[in-house]
């Protein structure tokens, strides 16, 4: 039985410089090499440690780093391996390319339409992922910092909501456009309207007209506007300053802040002050006021 595709070794034959037509016997030396491989793809999403700091860098930039099956699913598993790994303490998000995101990938949904149900099962699977690794970012035990270098648009823009900080470029803009091609971003809406206030979300999702990096710190968007090919390293500092904290005063605040932000007042203060009790037990806050009283630095143990 012969080989598989897979391993079947692709040849040549090359004619000798001592052949000729003149040879009629046709014996001509021949010499059989491998082809040369093809240049394998490049990983869709990079990933490096800078010292307690996990970088992401979407890598798809002929397609504007869109979301892609693959995009998502790399991207969940990478926070789910950053929550259990004890030496990284704050995680980025950047982007190679002219766009940060995208958002969905168009060409990739549309693929779909060919399906018995027209597309309806996928659509929905994916809808599902694309919200269920955003919600990852909410959940993770530590800060999420967006580097935004280019336009961040629709699910692109989602994703720079989704995280807890965001530090953009002077040239990013961000958007959600889904309205001008009969496509109103709803699921980018969730995280969008939990940044900015309603009548600035809901003029961006009506208009899909994009927004500038100064105006998208106005309105609470994103933290910090830097000049343009500092934001990577902008937002790596700041993720660097947050990892000096306690870890598990981090872990405690940050789910604190999301639990309390979907409570009524009342609600919200009652379960606040369970959580500053709890973190009062904690020998990290023993440690942090008691090195604040006696004016020396606090040594963590993450508990």
């Amino acid at each position: 039985m012969p080989p598989p595709p897979s391993l079947q070794v692709r040849c040549y034959i090359r004619l000798s410089a001592s052949s000729n037509c003149n040879n009629p016997t046709g014996n001509a030396s021949m010499s059989v090499q491998p082809a040369r491989p093809p240049f394998p793809e490049p990983p869709i999403l990079l990933r490096e440690i800078v010292g307690t700091v996990a970088v992401l860098t979407l890598n798809r930039p002929a397609a504007r780093n869109s979301l892609s099956e693959a995009m998502i699913g790399q991207l969940h598993a990478s926070f789910n391996a950053i929550a259990e790994d004890k030496r990284i303490r704050a995680a980025v998000i950047a982007a190679n390319g002219p766009a940060f995101s995208a958002g969905h990938d168009m060409k990739e949904l549309t693929a779909r339409r060919s399906d018995p149900d027209r597309g309806r099962a996928y659509f929905a699977e994916m809808m599902n992922a694309c919200s269920a690794m955003m919600q990852a970012i909410v959940h993770l035990p530590k800060p999420v910092i967006a580097a935004v270098q280019g336009i961040a648009t629709a699910a692109g823009c989602q994703l720079v909501a989704s995280c807890d900080l965001a530090v953009a470029s002077e040239d990013a803009k961000f958007a959600t456009p889904g309205v001008d091609i009969g496509l109103f971003c709803s699921t980018p809406m969730v995280a969008l309207s939990r940044n900015v206030p309603r009548k600035q979300a809901m003029e961006m999702l009506l208009t899909g007209e994009p927004v500038t990096a100064d105006r998208a710190r106005e309105i609470g968007l994103v933290n910090r506007v830097v000049t343009a090919g500092t934001e990577r390293g902008a937002a790596i500092a700041l993720a660097e300053q947050v990892a000096l904290k306690s870890a598990y005063t981090v872990k405690l605040g940050k789910e604190a802040f999301y639990r309390q932000a979907e409570m009524s007042l009342a609600d919200a203060y009652r379960y606040a002050a369970e959580v500053m009790t709890e973190n009062m037990m904690a020998r990290d806050a023993e440690e942090g006021i008691g090195a604040f009283i006696e004016k020396r630095a606090p040594t963590w143990r993450d508990e």
